[in-house]
């Protein structure tokens, strides 16, 4: 009983980790709905040395933190270690994962099963993506925007500039 009545006093801590190149409308929708059920959110960013990223982790986080300006509940951070010690060294108890398909169930319940193995106090919750939002992706995004599409429906004004900026001279 004493461990329920400590951990009730815990703050309820998520991370919602991602590579977020660039962060997209159904990010923001999975991190507004994740921010309601938690006391904090940490949107974190990937520090992936293996991809080559439009956007550096530092111009990710500047992103993040514009588009969730209004959600006092929310930090932006990065890491680049194994996300269970990532997950202790915040002290998060769960973490949260935007499914869109089958495909993305498939790989998530993988990656879930080996944080969980890794380190069982750490749990994973699924959030389905608005249907809305179910076909966008970032390499979507990117790929369009490279060649001067339309993705105002996709991401934010902010990350529209951001994206036209760094493809200005492609096109």
């Amino acid at each position: 009983m004493t461990d329920m009545i400590e951990y009730a006093h815990q703050p309820r801590i998520a991370v919602y980790p991602g590579s977020f190149d660039p962060v997209t409308l159904g990010h923001i929708d999975i991190i507004q709905r994740a921010s309601k059920q938690f006391d904090k959110l940490i949107v974190a960013v990937l520090n992936n040395l293996s991809k080559n990223p439009l956007f550096s982790v530092e111009e990710r986080k500047e992103l993040l933190r514009q588009v969730t300006r209004d959600m006092p509940n929310v930090e932006i951070d990065s890491f680049r270690d194994l996300l269970v010690n990532y997950m202790e060294d915040k002290q998060g108890h769960v973490i949260v994962r935007g499914i869109r398909s089958v495909t993305d169930f498939e790989y998530e319940l993988q990656m879930a099963s080996t944080n969980q193995k890794l380190n069982p106090r750490v749990e994973t919750i699924f959030m389905m993506t608005n249907p809305k939002f179910s076909y966008l992706s970032s390499s979507m995004v990117k790929e369009i925007a490279r060649f001067s599409g339309n993705v105002s429906e996709m991401v934010t004004s902010e990350v529209e500039a951001a994206m036209r900026l760094k493809y200005k001279d492609f096109v």
